[in-house]
């Protein structure tokens, strides 16, 4: 069944608004789900309000909310999000990172107080939809072994980089640091989808394919100690720096229905124009973008896909022809509506 955007974005909204979310928290907070929608990533759309709501009913996420920058620097600050939507939140924090990169050329804003803020991709196309370099990432409650380890004390922490292109088809890199993103899992065990080995271990080190039996060992970071040491990345600049919780500081959104989450965020936008001028930039990117295309002229079938490039193709097609969301997700959608 399809939906359109407008459709998809006024029922988010209102079931957010009849379980305790304000309306400007809602409507933002309902955006951002129908774009994750939008660009297939459905693990992080509407299929998230079941759990979302059940937090704000409880008041685990706060709302209204009152979030505070505590200004340090003319391009950097810490927001305390008051225990809001990391969705809200984050908006807030992107929005801020730009206008502190307009004047002194590179906006830093660390969270701390705040929750489960998404898919970081919304965040650094809010920078590149200003012509800037945007990066986001977040620290989350652990499910995934340090290398060479077997408990679990970090969280999938992504981190997301995006690069603006004058055609608005922006390079967009959204990934977990662990072998698989927790979303991933919860989807594929409600799918009743198997997973691959090295994707998570018991507690004995052995390899875990059920997804219903993740809860019980760890994730494993992807590449071994190459995501491992991303996930250390992360975890410091949103955790330690900011003043978030980290590690088993943050709880789980998931089993933790006493308190809220204390995820820290790390946001960066980078105003090109005061490094280079744009045309210049987007003149260099896209020779560098026909290079990497050029690597897979002549070999048949062979195609490079670019970071985000499947996502626009999505876009596209949802301003045209709906969002397609599969049964079970409408079912929870009738569900909550009623």
């Amino acid at each position: 069944m399809s939906f359109t955007v407008e459709q998809l974005k006024e029922t988010s909204f209102q079931i957010l608004v009849n379980n305790g979310c304000e309306e400007k928290e809602s409507e933002i907070l309902s955006q951002i789900l129908v774009w994750c929608d939008q660009i297939g990533r459905h693990n992080q759309g509407v299929w998230r309000l079941k759990l979302l709501t059940r937090r704000f009913r409880e008041g685990l996420i706060k709302s209204p909310c009152s979030p505070v920058f505590e200004d340090s620097t003319p391009s950097l600050s810490i927001l305390d999000g008051d225990k809001g939507s990391g969705h809200y939140i984050g908006n807030i924090a992107m929005q801020r990172a730009i206008e502190l990169a307009r004047d002194n050329g590179v906006g830093i804003i660390g969270v701390k107080n705040s929750n489960f803020f998404g898919a970081g991709s919304y965040y650094i196309n809010q920078a590149c939809q200003t012509g800037m370099i945007g990066l986001a990432m977040s620290n989350s409650f652990p499910k995934v072994a340090a290398y060479g380890g077997v408990r679990s004390v970090l969280g999938t922490n992504p981190f997301a980089f995006g690069a603006p292109r004058k055609n608005g088809n922006h390079l967009l890199l959204d990934m977990a640091t662990s072998s698989s993103a927790g979303s991933s899992i919860t989807k594929s065990s409600e799918l009743g989808i198997q997973l691959d080995e090295g994707i998570a271990i018991d507690l004995e080190g052995n390899p875990i394919t059920d997804p219903d039996k993740v809860q019980s060992g760890s994730l494993l970071p992807f590449g071994g100690a190459k995501g491992f040491g991303l996930s250390l990345m992360v975890e410091i600049l949103s955790g330690v720096l900011t003043g978030a919780g980290f590690s088993h500081g943050v709880k789980s959104m998931y089993k933790n229905f006493e308190e809220s989450g204390d995820n820290g965020h790390f946001f960066v936008a980078i105003n090109i124009k005061k490094i280079i001028s744009l045309n210049d930039y987007y003149d260099r990117i896209e020779e560098l973008i026909d290079l990497v295309k050029s690597s897979s002229e002549g070999y048949g079938n062979k195609n490079v896909i670019l970071p985000g490039e499947t996502r626009w193709e999505k876009y596209k097609s949802s301003l045209s022809n709906g969002i397609s969301l599969d049964q079970k997700t409408i079912d929870m959608l009738n569900e909550l509506s009623v």
